[in-house]
């Protein structure tokens, strides 16, 4: 069994996907499929690209749903409600007062005034149509659409009928079944603390495992530093590393 392994940047992420087969021309033909499809998740629902799919929702120019997207978005409320409303894509009503605040005072003040347009329960979905119910709620599918990527690639392999493989976008892991040896994938998670040693590993096969750190991205805002991973009550006060195994990344 030989082992090729494929990297390309998505997402402005650094992503990985290792696979054990025989066949180097199928491998390549499947990662190539697996980038193609990840490229077009990143122009469909790129937060940051004015000309995006996501984009236009946000800014109420286009609001019929394809039928990806009305499924995301479904899946979404439901994070959201099972996460107690911590899990929230609508974050990113005041996602950008972190990056233009020059000061907290500044921050607490922007974050003041749309706060009470934060919650999923401000879009509904009605047929094929999204519905707001104010101007200011914007959808960010950031923390959403690279594990659902993560997954899509997985179906690809498995359509490829690649029986072992790893797929890693940037901390968002799927194994697929054991690696050739018969043993499981071995993980090993960061310390957020000091990034040059592994807090602890783990075995996962046919699992998703995904990780977020306050060590990867934050804003500094004065002397106080700010994890990407926001909670939307306290809105300061994240934890510094989140790991999660389930069975599709997205979970």
């Amino acid at each position: 069994m030989k082992r090729f392994v494929y990297r390309f940047e998505v997402m402005t992420t650094f992503c990985e996907v290792v696979i054990f087969d025989e066949n180097k021309t199928k491998s390549d033909e499947v990662v190539s499929k697996i980038l193609e499809e990840t490229k077009r998740l990143e122009r469909k629902y790129n937060y940051f690209d004015k000309n995006s799919y996501l984009s236009s929702l946000n800014k109420r120019k286009e609001l019929i749903l394809d039928f990806e997207t009305k499924n995301i978005l479904k899946m979404a409320k439901n994070f959201y409600k099972k996460t107690d409303k911590i899990f929230d894509i609508t974050i990113a009503t005041f996602k950008e007062y972190y990056k233009i605040s020059k000061n907290l005072k500044e921050l607490e003040s922007n974050i003041k005034k749309v706060k009470m347009y934060i919650g999923c329960e401000h879009f509904q979905i009605k047929r094929d149509k999204l519905y707001f119910d104010n101007p200011y709620t914007k959808l960010d599918l950031g923390g959403f659409v690279k594990e659902y990527s993560v997954d899509m690639a997985v179906k690809i392999l498995k359509k490829g009928k690649i029986k072992s493989a790893l797929v890693n976008f940037g901390g968002d892991i799927f194994a697929v079944g054991k690696k050739p040896n018969g043993k499981r994938f071995k993980i090993g998670i960061k310390n957020p603390k000091d990034t040059t040693v592994f807090s602890k590993f783990l075995e996962i096969e046919n699992q998703a495992l995904a990780t977020s750190a306050s060590y990867e991205r934050g804003y500094k805002i004065e002397d106080k530093n700010f994890s990407h991973i926001l909670a939307k009550e306290t809105s300061y006060d994240s934890p510094n590393s989140v790991t999660v195994i389930s069975k599709t990344c997205l979970e």
